[in-house]
């Protein structure tokens, strides 16, 4: 680890929780305008952490000690993740293991412990929302490590910042079949993964389509609020992937301030657009039935498959 790679490494998670309430807001924003309504202003994500901060941490006598670390360790590992992804640098503090895999399993690492946080509460609505969790994990981690595998195979490294920088450096491996390929497949998966419509809806509370309000309806206070933030931070952890490793312009390849300054302001607007595209196609597109998400999310892995498949052909 160099002292340069884990500064990028701290300022990235430092602006990744600045700016993800932020976007989410952004994105509520979005929809009430597009659906005749005034909405929240930008900044009511952050209210409402701030509000759940103060509040007193209720905890039922049924739950255990998994319970209690699942915000801790969903948190950690979204923030680790923010660290990693090359987000403003290719300089990575993690070299040798910030890779690919290390990042769909810390990824997974919290989708598992939030799902078993909701059967440790023992409810009913709990163990519906681990279980319609788990199923669309089952699919989508393997599509999001497939999908960026392809990525990896004309670079010859799962490293995320040498995939990056090789792009970079070839500029028309963007527009290759495997990336759209790829793109596509990981689209899919973001939608998954940070339960926005088709797949999930994040603003619901209805019993029978919620998946991860299923899963935190146990939560107060101060643990609520870090499972609040940890969902915002994987959405940007998301939509920075698909931003930096299918449209890497403007990132940083050192660690100059000036440098890591511009790349800040390119990969803000390509959040912006990304987020406010995906707030607009909400509003227009219906949620599926539960029972077709893993339909979706299967063919999502067959994108993933080809776009493997296709990289090995091209190269």
């Amino acid at each position: 680890m160099s002292p340069t790679g884990i500064a990028v490494a701290v300022l990235q998670v430092i602006l990744t929780i600045a700016v993800a309430p932020l976007l989410v807001g952004m994105m509520r924003v979005i929809r009430a305008r597009l659906e005749g309504r005034v909405g929240a202003p930008i900044r009511q994500p952050w209210r409402d952490l701030r509000k759940l901060l103060r509040k007193q941490r209720m905890v039922s006598q049924n739950t255990g000690v998994v319970f209690s670390i699942a915000p801790l360790v969903l948190l950690a590992s979204a923030a680790l993740v923010a660290g990693i992804v090359p987000f403003l640098s290719t300089t990575s503090a993690l070299d040798q293991v910030g890779d690919l895999f290390a990042i769909v399993y810390l990824l997974l690492l919290g989708t598992v412990f939030l799902s078993l946080a909701g059967l440790d509460a023992g409810t009913a609505f709990g163990g519906m929302g681990s279980s319609r969790e788990m199923t669309i994990a089952a699919i989508a981690e393997p599509t999001l490590l497939v999908a960026i595998f392809a990525l990896s195979v004309s670079t010859g490294s799962s490293n995320l910042g040498a995939i990056v920088a090789d792009t970079l450096a070839n500029p028309s491996k963007a527009a290759s079949p495997a990336s759209m390929l790829a793109f596509s497949a990981l689209a899919v998966v973001t939608i998954a993964e940070t339960g926005r419509i088709p797949v999930d809806n994040p603003s619901t509370h209805l019993e029978l389509t919620m998946i991860h309000e299923a899963m935190i309806l146990e939560y107060s206070g101060p643990d609520l609020a870090l499972v609040e933030l940890a969902a915002h931070l994987r959405l940007v952890v998301f939509l920075g992937l698909l931003a930096n490793l299918f449209f890497p312009w403007g990132i940083a390849t050192t660690a100059q301030p000036l440098h890591l300054l511009a790349a800040a302001g390119a990969v803000t607007v390509k959040l912006i657009v990304l987020a406010a595209v995906i707030a607009a196609a909400e509003v227009f597109i219906a949620k599926v039935r539960l029972f077709r998400v893993p339909e979706l999310l299967a063919a999502s892995f067959v994108l993933a498959f080809l776009a493997v498949t296709v990289s090995f052909f091209l190269v």
